[in-house]
């Protein structure tokens, strides 16, 4: 490690015009939210999955909001009593708030102030839609500006005494990474992200902390992209928690195109002061094993979901720095399964409920009769890009989040998006 290996941040608040010409289409002009972080103008909107598939829904509020449904511009205020909660639920014949009934179709409350709307007893950002999933079951989406929702997610996949300079960090990757999962997956979708690792974790206005409001203020409009200089544009930025000293490509990892952004790297020991740095043994009987590999193969539609009894579960291939990247598993009637690394670690913990997980897919997995044990686990977490407690160690030791970031992401540069 070299904390000499400081930035000037005029190396990217100069070099935006590019990326912003390409995040256009994202922009929406949100206004700034009262006893909150100011939001620079044109920053774009996240469209937050809260709940899905829902039956009903407990909405309370401090201030009377406005509510929509479909192209009703003009909407009428809905009356809560203070402390008290109403059901939002979805019928054949239209929606019930309270006693309110309103006609079907996509719902949309308008909070009258920032945070004066709790669903199911937690406060957001931004406006809340309510979004038909059938006859009587709904999703709701938190639509906010990406510097408030950033808010909400760093103290949420940080420790809260972690760096100043660890989280300002997160919240480029963060960012970056929102913007993408925006521009890509829900594009014909009603959402952008998920709260939990499906995307990153967020939590809204509870969440929140003076830490990550700052990292956010400090770095608002921050990006990390890659490409020709002047037409740089961002990238899937994933992080983990710990890569247990090695990582991996995005290639290897999820069969992501090969970008030397998020290639494997080899940290050493930066992240050793993580408790998970290194893990197990952690043993799964195989007839547990067999029925969660097959209940993963049935929700990806993969062959292995007709799979015989598991017998065996072995390393197929290693990268440069020895992480296993192919797993090949092995039935009672002698078939083979190649899966990529996490799609090993992904089948071994589906539906796992309280029965043992492995952390990552960083480990060896031994044959033990009746058993497989999987031993020599190191990091939790995919291991693809930024690692989370080496930027944490990386900023104790005197790097600041420009260092920490380009490091995670080879070639890569920062750039002001808005």
């Amino acid at each position: 490690m070299n904390p000499s290996h400081r930035f000037g941040r005029r190396s990217f608040c100069r070099a935006s015009l590019a990326l912003a010409a390409s995040l256009a289409l994202w922009q929406t002009g949100c206004s700034q939210n009262a006893g909150h972080n100011a939001v620079p103008q044109g920053t774009p909107t996240i469209r937050v999955l809260l709940l899905e598939n829902q039956k009903q829904v407990e909405l309370s509020a401090i201030a009377a909001p406005t509510v929509h449904v479909g192209s009703d511009s003009a909407g009428q205020q809905l009356r809560f009593s203070p402390g008290v909660s109403a059901p939002i639920l979805l019928s054949p014949t239209g929606w019930k708030v309270g006693s309110a009934q309103l006609p079907r179709g996509e719902l949309t409350i308008e909070q009258s102030t920032d945070g004066s709307v709790y669903v199911a007893k937690h406060a957001y950002h931004g406006r809340f839609r309510f979004v038909p999933a059938g006859p009587d079951r709904f999703d709701v989406v938190n639509d906010l500006d990406a510097e408030s929702y950033l808010c909400g997610v760093l103290r949420s996949e940080l420790f809260a005494d972690w760096h100043d300079e660890t989280y300002k960090a997160q919240a480029i990757v963060a960012r970056t990474y929102a913007l993408y999962e925006a521009r890509t997956d829900g594009v014909g979708r009603h959402f952008d992200v998920y709260t939990d690792q499906r995307s990153q974790v967020y939590g809204g206005i509870d969440a929140e902390s003076d830490r990550s409001r700052r990292a956010t203020a400090e770095t608002a409009g921050i990006v990390v992209a890659y490409g020709p200089p002047g037409r740089e544009t961002i990238f899937k930025s994933y992080f983990s928690s710990c890569c247990g000293g090695a990582g991996q490509s995005a290639a290897d990892a999820f069969g992501d195109p090969d970008t030397p952004a998020l290639a494997a790297q080899n940290h050493g020991a930066c992240c050793i002061h993580s408790p998970k740095f290194n893990w197990g043994p952690i043993t799964i009987p195989k007839a547990e094993l067999t029925r969660r590999v097959r209940a993963w193969g049935a929700f990806k539609k993969q062959p292995i979901k007709d799979m015989a009894p598991l017998m065996r579960i072995e390393i197929a291939a290693l990268n440069q720095f020895g992480r296993p990247v192919r797993f090949v598993i092995t039935d009672a009637k002698g078939a083979h399964y190649v899966l990529r690394s996490e799609q090993m670690r992904e089948a071994v913990n589906t539906e796992a409920a309280a029965g043992p997980k492995i952390f990552s897919s960083f480990c060896k997995p031994l044959d033990e009769g009746a058993n497989i044990r999987f031993a020599d686990g190191h990091g939790y977490g995919h291991g693809v890009g930024m690692c989370q407690w080496c930027a944490q160690s990386q900023a104790a030791n005197g790097y600041n989040d420009e260092a920490i970031v380009l490091g995670a992401f080879p070639g890569a540069r920062l750039v002001r998006a808005y």
